[in-house]
């Protein structure tokens, strides 16, 4: 099927805006954040903090529509930058696993 736009990922991202719960992997202190964009292997969220690159983070989605599926993941931190406009750090991260709530 061939795709009417200019993408070379393997998966569309989607732009989302909710809620991301997040914390370093094992424990710690859970923060929230603010997700802009979803894909089959990574995501981009706002956060008000620096992660480091490499951090394994346990995140957790809970869209407030019905269109995006919750989401319970293990992800690893893959670049942050500072937000262009804004205070906060926009951090881009792939999806290591996922952990089934069963």
């Amino acid at each position: 099927m061939p795709r009417d736009y200019d993408e070379k990922r393997d998966f569309i991202r989607v732009d989302v805006d909710c809620e991301i719960h997040f914390k370093p992997e094992g424990g710690g202190q859970e923060e929230v954040g603010r997700l802009a964009n979803l894909s089959g292997r990574g995501m981009m969220f706002i956060t008000r903090h620096e992660i480091p690159i490499d951090s394994v983070l346990e995140v957790r989605i809970q869209a407030e529509n019905q269109v995006t599926a919750p989401l319970h993941a293990m992800v690893r931190v893959m670049r942050m930058a500072k937000q262009r406009r804004g205070d906060g750090f926009e951090v881009g991260a792939i999806i290591t696993g996922v952990i089934d709530e069963e």
